[in-house]
């Protein structure tokens, strides 16, 4: 692998930061303290091409290479982990899912709106009963004439209260278990489709997450997602991509909280001198550049396995965990190294340090991660 930028890199890496810089940076606060969901930043991303990053042209996507969207996603998380984390998980959840697995006329019929930000999408496996459980959900989907039923909820569903779109896994056989599971396209306004409750989080607060409630609704049997039995299959194919997303998130993060910090270092003064002529600031600046370099190589690789075709999914894992971690790391340094005022709203590693704990909980926590890569060491 050629771990340099290239020019089409750089080129997608300017625009994003520039984004970020000039129409990001100066909302972050106020959607931070409302919660409110950012829809006009996000329809100005659908215009730049960001909401369908990887998809073909063909249906509306950017044709952009996995590389180029880890770069956009850690650009925009140096900024706001919020936008960053509605751009990642509408390119690789819901979208994702239906570009892998959708029919061509299922792709021919979301797709499109989707890569444009005309829509928002929305991926539902994780049930207040299973989390890291995934295989052990109970929302149901009995067949019923020419369709299926769904009854049941899912929890901490992203975009849950925005999107239009929603890709939904239901057990559709109990008696095969995980073999059992399916994957079907729902439509906000489907009768007996209702969302409940906007989660009030410790960060990301901008980022839309919500319960979704599922009372007898009806779905039209060309809304089955592949063949009855395969979901929760496409669900683990879909959260290796998921978990490359992540770790640019952390990257970026780690990387905000860098930057931050050397300007910081540089302007405060404690006994004559800028603390970052203090060895203690020193080590700290050059343990987190390290660590962040490391993260960012780990996640590139894995995006370059992905983008040439070839198995990626424990370089996946190692990217996330390694990222997630060496991020909250990071924001936990820069807030020391702010000292006093790091504990405050007035400076971003505040809020930066509140956002990135996520990182190390969605698309599989830190251990599930340890787990998957453990299983590959050991060939379970």
């Amino acid at each position: 692998m050629d771990f340099q930028i290239t020019d089409s890199m750089r080129a997608v890496q300017d625009v994003a930061r520039t984004f970020a810089e000039n129409e990001i940076r100066p909302l972050v606060m106020k959607y931070d303290e409302s919660q409110e969901f950012p829809v006009d930043l996000i329809m100005k991303l659908g215009g730049l091409g960001f909401m369908g990053m990887t998809w073909p042209t063909e249906l509306g996507g950017a044709g952009l290479s996995d590389l180029e969207m880890t770069v956009v996603i850690e650009e925009l998380a140096r900024v706001d982990p919020s936008v960053a984390l509605t751009v990642a998980s509408h390119n690789s959840l819901c979208s994702g899912h239906l570009v892998m697995f959708g029919s061509e006329e299922q792709k021919r019929r979301y797709v499109p709106d989707l890569a444009a930000g005309r829509a928002l999408g929305a991926w539902a496996l994780t049930e207040p009963g299973s989390g890291s459980d995934s295989g052990g959900m109970r929302t149901t989907a009995m067949r019923e004439g020419d369709g299926w039923v769904l009854n049941g909820s899912k929890t901490f569903i992203t975009q849950g209260s925005v999107a239009s779109t929603y890709v939904v896994m239901a057990v559709s056989d109990p008696a095969l278990g995980k073999k059992g599971i399916s994957a079907f396209i729902l439509e906000k306004g489907m009768e007996g489709f209702h969302v409940g409750k906007k989660e009030s989080k410790l960060g990301v607060r901008a980022s839309d997450t919500a319960t979704l409630m599922f009372d007898h609704v009806r779905v039209p049997a060309a809304n089955l997602i592949g063949a009855p039995g395969e979901g929760f299959r496409q669900a683990l194919r879909v959260l290796d991509g998921g978990r490359i997303g992540i770790a640019a998130l952390s990257v970026g993060i780690a990387q905000g909280a860098l930057d931050a910090s050397l300007a910081y270092a540089k302007e405060r003064r404690q006994f004559n001198r800028p603390i970052a002529d203090f060895q203690a600031i020193q080590w700290k600046l050059a343990d987190m550049a390290t660590e962040i370099a490391a993260a960012r190589l780990l996640t590139h690789r894995a995006a370059d396995l992905k983008r040439r075709g070839e198995p990626y999914a424990i370089a996946a894992s190692e990217a996330k965990l390694f990222a997630s971690e060496a991020a909250v790391r990071a924001t936990g340094e820069a807030v020391q190294i702010h000292g006093g005022y790091g504990f405050t709203k007035d400076y971003p590693v505040e809020k930066l340090y509140r956002d990135v704990k996520l990182m190390t909980i969605g698309e599989g926590t830190s251990e599930i991660q340890r787990m998957v890569i453990a299983r590959s060491l050991l060939n379970y």
